[in-house]
């Protein structure tokens, strides 16, 4: 261990050092509640993704710049009539009384019913019973203001008539999202910390044991809060989704740490009378293997500054910031509480010296242990084998492009939505506006030939020219495709006429630039940097937790085969997951982010155990051979690892509480693979390489080496 991290844990497992500890910790909880603001008065229920540079971004630009749009929130209002169309009329007076009401919130209101027959046809369903009215809200509007807004407005339209109102487009998707988001932050973090605390009873059967790694993380909980506060006081946009994430990591990376620790001072306390000693000593084993873990996690959240998406950057202040919060606690508040509390803390199951040594250890890791020390290459076939099956799954992942999806089926802002896109014209959900920017003005028969020349392209289904510019120089076209807008297929399409952009303006005789704005735009973007993103973030994080494990094993084969089996270990839970997800819960399609938050996680999270157990090894080679090392590291750290992997995975799950498909699938996937980790990496893979890799040594190995 180096002398600074000594220096640290021998004095905080001191009665002076640990009551400083515990007065400095109480007293920054106490400074940052009284100064700094809490993260929640700055999350968003949104991000902006995609960055200005790219393409559909510029595009935008451009539009809003030639042809001045508003900067007001758009909403669709979508009126349905269950038993007989509506009657324009009764719609019209509803209209007024809306805009006269709300006139301080609503920017434009287009008065569908009293336009002439043939202009408002386009916005009535065939049957009738369905109209789409066009709003805008002012864009001072918060998103809290907009769900009050839109609540008084559904009110308003339930007592004046018989028609539901559902009201969609970005002010209706923010507002149910914000309400959404509301409800299932309390929900989670209660489910957490229940969750958390019966499994701790049920497993350890110590009420005290169960609190402590609690007691850590709120007051870790309270010190990331109000910094990430400050942070959001500075300027951060922080999702509510990143914050959710968040939370759960770090009760998460909290009880691990608390296990790992508490395992090593219930060994140290059935050796040494004096508590003080026993933590001294098992925080000179656990605290460099504990904090090596908590580095892996911080290092896999930088990496995220690397991405140019939106969602990745947002992971990784956040996330990073928690991490460091949680691994100055993991070497100073969680040894100081649990030196504070003793033998105490293990009650009834007190730990006394000279116990017998076997006591309390797991029969199912001695038998395992064995087995695998005495036919390792049998166990890495038999293992790696089951492994490959499951990832062989993993190719056949399908993408779901359209968020709304993702929500739930009774959400308002995602039944208006469907209602829109059963009744009207899919394309008509999002249309693409196409710029043309060119140094003359364009001739009628110029403008028609690129209008005929856009709508021969892929499942385009019309252009229609939206307005001039700048002298005729810069002409706007509303381009609709055949099908849903957020559809792979869609997006597909567009990128191929973006692809081919050149040859239109050629075969148009044109001699300017095309840009392609809007939604599937943007999609079209967003996939191709989550493609860039994906190779960063998984290249970036492999080589860096390499060269970690170097650091602490010594070995690079060592390091290879650690950090192969996490590899696999990856493939194989995104494998079984998507099969188990259709199989058991219909979802057949998920977010292009899923992969890449479960790789980040399961990485970094997946590693921990690999080192826990990899620096027991080297402990135990100090004085054992590599089969007798490997046996009882197997051994020492079973219960424990395979405590924590449950907790975890069990952590996780908790994420498929929330109200958003992504969480949920994501919750799923990283409980799957932490349990597969921690059973079949951690058990029996990696001890089985580590005996099959490993030569004997003539001499003793000096403590850390390999």
């Amino acid at each position: 261990m180096s002398r600074w991290l000594r220096a640290v844990t021998d004095w905080v497992a001191t009665k002076k050092g640990m009551w400083w500890t515990l007065a400095l910790w109480l007293a920054a909880i106490g400074a940052l509640a009284a100064l700094a603001p809490n993260v929640k008065q700055y999350e968003a229920s949104s991000i902006e993704t995609v960055p200005k540079e790219a393409q559909s971004m510029v595009a935008q630009a451009k539009v809003d710049r030639y042809f001045q749009a508003d900067d007001g929130i758009p909403a669709i209002f979508v009126f349905r009539s269950e038993k007989e169309p509506v009657s324009k009329d009764a719609l019209q007076r509803l209209l007024m009384q809306i805009q006269q009401q709300h006139q301080e919130a609503i920017e434009k209101l287009v008065p569908v019913a009293s336009l002439p027959p043939q202009a408002a046809a386009s916005f009535f369903a065939k049957d009738g019973k369905t109209v789409v009215v066009p709003v805008t809200y002012k864009g001072s509007l918060e998103s809290k203001e907009i769900e009050t807004l839109n609540k008084d407005i559904r009110q308003l339209v339930n007592n004046k008539s018989a028609m539901k109102l559902y009201i969609t487009g970005p002010a209706g998707i923010a507002a149910d999202t914000l309400a959404l988001f509301s409800r299932a932050d309390v929900v989670l973090l209660l489910s957490t910390v229940g969750l958390i605390l019966v499994l701790l009873i049920v497993i350890y059967r110590s009420p005290l044991l169960a609190l402590i790694p609690l007691v850590v993380a709120g007051m870790v909980y309270g010190v990331v809060g109000q910094l990430l506060g400050l942070l959001g006081r500075g300027g951060l946009v922080i999702s509510k989704q990143t914050v959710s994430i968040m939370s759960i990591l770090l009760f998460a990376a909290v009880t691990d740490y608390s296990l790992f620790i508490f395992s090593r001072y219930r060994e140290e306390l059935k050796r040494h009378e004096d508590k003080w000693e026993a933590m001294r000593q098992a925080m000179r084993e656990t605290g460099l293997p504990v904090l090596f873990s908590g580095g892996t996690v911080l290092a896999a959240m930088l990496v995220l500054f690397f991405a140019k998406l939106g969602d990745y950057r947002n992971f990784a202040p956040t996330f990073a910031l928690a991490m460091a919060v949680i691994m100055i606690a993991s070497v100073t508040l969680i040894p100081a509480l649990f030196t504070l509390f003793g033998r105490k803390a293990f009650w009834p199951n007190i730990p006394r010296v000279g116990e017998n040594k076997a006591r309390g250890r797991r029969t199912f890791w001695e038998t395992v242990a064995r087995f695998v020390a005495a036919k390792p290459r049998l166990t890495v076939a038999v293992i790696g084998a089951l492994l490959v099956v499951l990832a062989s799954h993993s190719p056949f992942l399908r993408y779901e492009y359209d968020l709304i999806k993702s929500f739930p089926q009774d959400m308002p802002s995602r039944q208006g939505y469907e209602l829109l896109e059963k009744h009207f014209a899919k394309g008509e959900l999002a249309p693409t506006t196409v710029l043309y920017e060119g140094k003359e003005a364009l001739s009628p028969q110029q403008l028609a030939r690129l209008q005929d020349e856009l709508g021969k392209q892929p499942l385009v289904s019309e252009v229609r020219p939206a307005g001039t510019a700048d002298d005729g120089r810069v002409v706007s076209f509303t381009l609709t495709f055949r099908e849903n807008p957020y559809e792979a297929k869609t997006i597909d399409a567009l990128e191929r006429i973006i692809e081919r952009k050149e040859t239109i303006l050629n075969e148009s005789g044109l001699d300017g630039r095309l840009y392609f704005a809007g939604e599937t735009a943007a999609k079209v973007d967003e996939r191709a940097l989550n493609h860039r993103d994906t190779a960063v973030i998984v290249s970036l994080e492999t080589v860096l937790i390499f060269l970690l494990l170097f650091a602490l094993t010594k070995s690079v084969k060592r390091s290879l085969y650690m950090i192969g089996t996490i590899l696999v270990s990856f493939a194989s839970a995104l494998g079984l997951g998507i099969w188990l997800a259709d199989g058991l819960f219909d979802i057949n399609a998920v977010s292009d982010r899923v992969p890449i938050y479960a790789f980040v996680f399961l990485v970094a999270l997946g590693i921990d155990y690999n080192i826990i157990l990899v620096s027991r090894f080297q402990e135990e080679w100090r004085t054992h051979s590599v089969k007798g090392a490997v046996e009882r590291a197997v051994v020492h750290t079973g219960g424990v690892i395979s405590s924590a992997g449950l907790i975890l995975a069990a952590t996780f799950a908790v994420l498929m509480t929330q109200p958003v498909q992504l969480l949920f699938v994501f919750g799923f996937l990283v409980a799957i693979g932490i349990l597969l980790d921690t059973f079949l990496i951690r058990g029996m893979l990696l001890p089985g390489l580590i005996v099959w890799l490993e030569k004997e040594r003539t001499e003793r190995p000096l403590p850390g080496n390999g």
